[in-house]
């Protein structure tokens, strides 16, 4: 609202005015500013250290487009016709959309994604961190739409990864041993299933594995254990991931938080980035999620 001071200036005959008897009236106007209820309100997300990757391959290089933080900060993502059926805001809800569907995937997947990867320096994508660094993300978000499963017997809905921290072999460890891509496992993965959250946790099939044979990505050396968290439906929530030496912890909404120390966590030889977005788990023909991101932020 703008307020406008009016002056009412007295004018006599003599063109002059007199003394207190005539001071200026003052007359306060409220004038309605149209903007005011139109403001667009965005999602709490700063692209500074993200980059995004789409499930599809416009440029035709053979692997998933994805946009570097610098298209993506300021708004950027919103003027590029290329990431918005993928990525884009709902100013309603101060949300932004995450959709995807089975199309392109990475090198070491079967499953398509729109999804976040954290880049702590953006300069050098290979610059990530220790769990004796650490790190917390904290995400408010909610899935709106996923197809159903017609295949599954189980399962009403197919199922999507929402948050992750992913493993990936440090640049010492490639130069030491020689590896030719510097690919980890997923420390964790944060599931919707059914409604429910699951964490899928990565732990040594066997917890006497020492030395270099701690980094064998395969399933013979890193297995899932997963546990249900609790039912969040297609309400919005709040996830929060904690990594630090030997620990980790996730808590959903205010729940008792899940905690994992133990040996596998102690031995875990691989750095870390955090993924947040849509890393859907079909390849089935028609199957589809959307997931909002209301706030989205990561702290070392």
């Amino acid at each position: 609202m703008k307020r406008i001071l009016i002056s009412l200036i007295c004018v006599g005959i003599s063109l002059g005015c007199s003394n207190r008897d005539n001071e200026d009236d003052i007359v306060f106007e409220n004038i309605e500013n149209p903007n005011d209820d139109n403001l667009e309100v965005y999602a709490n997300i700063d692209f500074s250290n993200w980059k995004v990757t789409l499930p599809v391959d416009e440029n035709n290089n053979g692997s998933p487009d994805e946009y570097q933080p610098s298209e993506l900060i300021n708004g950027a993502y919103r003027a590029n016709t290329s990431i918005q059926p993928y990525m884009y805001d709902d100013v309603a809800d101060s949300s932004i959309e995450f959709y995807t569907f089975p199309d392109v995937s990475t090198t070491n997947s079967s499953y398509s994604r729109t999804e976040l990867r954290e880049l702590i320096n953006p300069a050098i994508a290979r610059e990530n961190w220790s769990l004796e660094e650490g790190g917390t993300m904290t995400g408010r978000l909610k899935i709106v739409d996923i197809s159903e499963d017609n295949v599954s017997s189980n399962r009403q809905y197919h199922n999507t990864i929402v948050m992750q921290i992913h493993g990936i072999i440090s640049l010492e460890d490639m130069a030491t041993q020689g590896f030719s891509s510097n690919n980890g496992p997923p420390l964790i993965k944060i599931r919707w299933i059914d409604g429910y959250i699951y964490s899928y946790k990565k732990s040594l099939v066997d917890e006497t594995t020492i030395g270099d044979d701690l980094l064998e990505t395969s399933s013979a050396t890193w297995v899932d254990a997963s546990t249900n968290m609790g039912y969040v439906g297609f309400d919005e929530f709040e996830f929060r991931i904690t990594a630090s030496t030997g620990r980790l912890e996730l808590q959903l909404n205010s729940e008792t938080p899940l905690v994992y120390e133990d040996v596998s966590m102690n031995k875990w030889p691989f750095e870390n980035y955090f993924k947040a977005g849509n890393y859907l788990g079909s390849t089935a023909e028609g199957a589809y999620s959307k997931v909002k991101y209301y706030e989205l932020e990561v702290v070392h």
